[in-house]
C-alpha cells in the first residue's frame, strides 16, 4: 500500500479523511519515527487533496518553529511562536483556520500564490506541543471544519500508539 498515492479530490471530505486516515495507519504501521510520519504524512495530504504547500514546522526551541518535512515550494525556514498563522498555533495550542490569509493580522507570506491555511497543533504522547502542520490553499476558503476534524485525526499519530484512530489511554 505505501506505492500507492491517494486522490481524494473528488470525495465528500469525511469520506476524502476516513480514506487517509487507513492509509497513514497502514503505510505508517510498525514505524516509531516521528521525522518519517511527518514525512508520510505531507505526501499524502499534499498529493491527495492537491494543496499548494503542505507541511510541519517543528518546534526547535523555546518560541521557535522549523520547518520540517514538506511538500510544496520553499517555506519559510524559522518562525516564531505567536507569530503567522504557524505561530498563533503554537502559542494557542489549538487549530487556525483562515478564510484569507490577507485578511489575518501578521500573516506571513513565504509563496505569494496562498490565499488560505489551516494550521493543525501536533503533540506526543506527553501533550508537549512538538510542531504544527501547516497546509495552504491557493483557493481562498478552501478549509472548513471538515478539514479540520480530518487533520486533527491525522496527527492523533503523534499522540497515541503509532495510529491515528488509536483511542486515548484511559
Amino acid at each position: 500500500m505505501a506505492e500507492i498515492t491517494l486522490d481524494l479530490r473528488g470525495l465528500p471530505k469525511a469520506e476524502a479523511y476516513a480514506e487517509l486516515a487507513q492509509h497513514v495507519d497502514s503505510v505508517l504501521a510498525g514505524i516509531d519515527d516521528e521525522i518519517a510520519a511527518m514525512a508520510t504524512i505531507s505526501a499524502l495530504v499534499h498529493h491527495g487533496f492537491g494543496h499548494l504547500w503542505t507541511g510541519f514546522y517543528r518546534v526547535v526551541g523555546p518560541g521557535l518553529l522549523r520547518v520540517g518535512p514538506y511538500q510544496g515550494t520553499l517555506g519559510c525556514l524559522d518562525i516564531a511562536v505567536g507569530r503567522g498563522v504557524c505561530g498563533t498555533a503554537a502559542a494557542e495550542r489549538r487549530t487556525v483556520v483562515v478564510e484569507d490569509v490577507h485578511a489575518f493580522p501578521g500573516h506571513i507570506t513565504c509563496d505569494a500564490r496562498s490565499a488560505s491555511e489551516i494550521v493543525v497543533p501536533v503533540f506526543d504522547r506527553d501533550d508537549r506541543l512538538i510542531a504544527v502542520l501547516d497546509i495552504d490553499s491557493s483557493e481562498r476558503g478552501a478549509f472548513d471544519d471538515q478539514d479540520r476534524e480530518g487533520l486533527e485525526r491525522l496527527v492523533r499519530w503523534f499522540t497515541r500508539t503509532g495510529s491515528v484512530d488509536a483511542q486515548p489511554d484511559s
